[in-house]
């Protein structure tokens, strides 16, 4: 995997868990990653959150999950995000739940984006079930205010 930027941990919950802020120092996001968060920036996704997942999975080395107010923006972040890597080279293998929209997977190997709608990312919580990941701070460029990804210029 190609890594570009500087990684730290960070804690998007007031109170998290010992496990959930258990740091990523010394290493970098790929440049994919980064491209996939800028993608869904574009479209206002909420509540961004990357985990690594590489010390406790072997099927990828990242998620990154945002949510959209309704399925239109859901679809709309999907759509970003998958139009923005294949013009770089980088097919999703897989997509699923496009739809229903309630939660859509974008497979990329390495990483998996989850594109959620608000209510069905607090139902099946993947932050509480991979808790044991690490949870990745996002790269100074990239701000949630708590309503919307937002890139920095």
């Amino acid at each position: 995997m190609k890594q570009n930027s500087t990684v730290k941990e960070q804690s998007l919950n007031p109170q998290p868990s010992a496990r959930a802020t258990s740091q990523a120092h010394d290493e970098s996001l790929d440049e994919r990653v980064l491209a996939a968060l800028n993608a869904a920036g574009e479209k206002k996704a909420i509540e961004p959150v990357v985990l690594d997942l590489r010390e406790i999975a072997s099927f990828t080395d990242y998620f990154l999950i945002v949510s959209g107010a309704n399925e239109r923006q859901v679809q709309a972040i999907s759509d970003e995000i998958n139009e923005t890597l294949k013009k770089s080279g980088h097919a999703a293998a897989r997509v699923e739940g496009y739809k229903t929209a309630e939660w859509i997977l974008l497979d990329y190997g390495d990483f998996v984006v989850h594109v959620f709608e608000q209510k069905a990312r607090k139902f099946y919580d993947l932050e509480r079930l991979w808790r044991e990941s690490k949870r990745v701070e996002l790269p100074p460029e990239f701000r949630a205010d708590g309503s919307s990804l937002r890139r920095e210029s």
